[in-house]
């Protein structure tokens, strides 16, 4: 019933954890899907005597197990043309889950009733404040105390980092479309082309404008434009050096509004030589 108990909770929880992809009720699904049942569906097949292990070694051990399960299975997905991703590791641990139980399963069925495990979990305090079994309580204790850290651990680390949720977006690409192929020699006299793009992120209609600068000489640049919230403009921007000369920097500043300062400043390095 345990293995029956475990396959049935994992084919549950993987759904719901997708369900609710990114908010604390993934994040503990996923911590009881990823720290309980492949390590105690390994244990399962590995031990399938009634006398191998008790219930809180097996507890303890699984908790262990999975912990190197779960990488290992991580570094099995990065060899294979699937990768390391939120649906390839569910789905590669979830299969994990049901072969080990399958085999611990099928082990037991080979052995007679009386030897089989079953997992017993009546508690007496009585039981609990004796000696006889000093060691199991020590080790259901630290159980507990691992996996509250871990799961403090793990939900400290998941957190979403704070961000400034109003912001602008401001890129260059080479006057194909593409990050690559951007002018790097420019002929004295003749222009040279960017793609220019803004992205307004700032809950609100922004105004900008852009200033191409070489030194401190302005060379070109963009007059007012208007972006609603989550509204992009991407254009062609040409600017002409005004001098002959080796890796000048070329600035592209943005502003936001009327403010005096660049709210960014993308920079390029030209080499500026004469007519022939």
């Amino acid at each position: 019933m345990d293995l029956l108990a475990v396959v049935v909770a994992s084919l549950v929880l993987v759904p719901l954890a997708v369900f609710w992809a990114g908010s604390p009720v993934s994040l503990v699904l996923g911590l009881v899907f990823a720290l309980f049942s492949p390590g105690y569906s390994l244990v399962a097949a590995i031990f399938p005597k009634r006398d191998d292990l008790d219930i809180v070694r097996r507890l303890a051990l699984g908790f262990g197990l999975s912990i190197v399960v779960v990488p290992l299975v991580g570094v099995v997905l990065n060899y294979t043309p699937w990768g390391i991703g939120l649906y390839p590791v569910l789905i590669a641990l979830l299969v994990f889950i049901i072969v080990a139980a399958g085999v611990a399963c099928y082990r037991r069925r080979r052995l007679p009733p009386e030897e089989r495990f079953e997992p017993r979990f009546g508690f007496s305090l009585s039981g609990f404040r004796g000696r006889q079994h000093l060691w199991d309580k020590v080790l259901l204790v630290l159980l507990v105390v691992v996996i509250i850290g871990a799961i403090g651990v793990l939900v400290y680390v998941a957190r979403p980092p704070a961000v400034d949720t109003t912001f602008t977006e401001f890129y260059m690409l080479g006057p194909e479309g593409k990050a690559a192929d951007y002018p790097d020699v420019i002929v004295l006299g003749e222009e040279a082309t960017v793609t220019l793009g803004i992205v307004n992120r700032h809950q609100e209609i922004a105004d900008y404008h852009i200033k191409i600068v070489i030194g401190e000489q302005e060379v070109g640049g963009v007059a007012t434009i208007t972006l609603a919230h989550e509204e992009e403009w991407e254009q062609k921007v040409s600017f002409a050096p005004i001098e002959v000369g080796e890796e000048q920097k070329v600035e592209f500043r943005l502003y936001k509004g009327g403010a005096s300062n660049a709210l960014h400043i993308l920079d390029l390095w030209v080499d500026v030589v004469g007519s022939q």
